[in-house]
């Protein structure tokens, strides 16, 4: 089996989205709680080339919130951010190493 094409921290991104689609303040706070502290813009650069792969899809959502428009980004994995989520799990299982969350 070969070695996958992401790396842990690509896997838990489309981990979480595997379900369906979330914001970026919500996959923010997942990672943190797994001990990986992204600034915003690093996040989102993060997540930019996770969108130039071709692994997620980004949209922009508007919400009212106080009377004023705030946009937030919202991300879902694509059907080559899937496969390679299974090509990696798949891996792990097979290696004994899938000890993520969300898998």
């Amino acid at each position: 089996m070969p070695i996958p094409e992401i790396t842990n921290l690509q896997f838990f991104i489309l981990s979480a989205l595997i379900d369906g689609e979330l914001s970026g303040r919500i996959l923010r706070e997942k990672l943190a709680e797994q001990g990986h502290k992204k600034s915003a813009p690093a996040f989102y650069q993060f997540m930019a080339r996770l969108e130039e792969a071709g692994l997620v899809n980004g949209r922009y959502d508007q919400k009212i919130v106080d009377g004023q428009i705030i946009k937030e980004r919202i991300y879902s994995i694509t059907g080559h951010g899937a496969r390679a989520w299974e090509g990696y799990r798949d891996f792990a299982i097979s290696h004994g190493r899938l000890g993520l969350q969300g898998a």
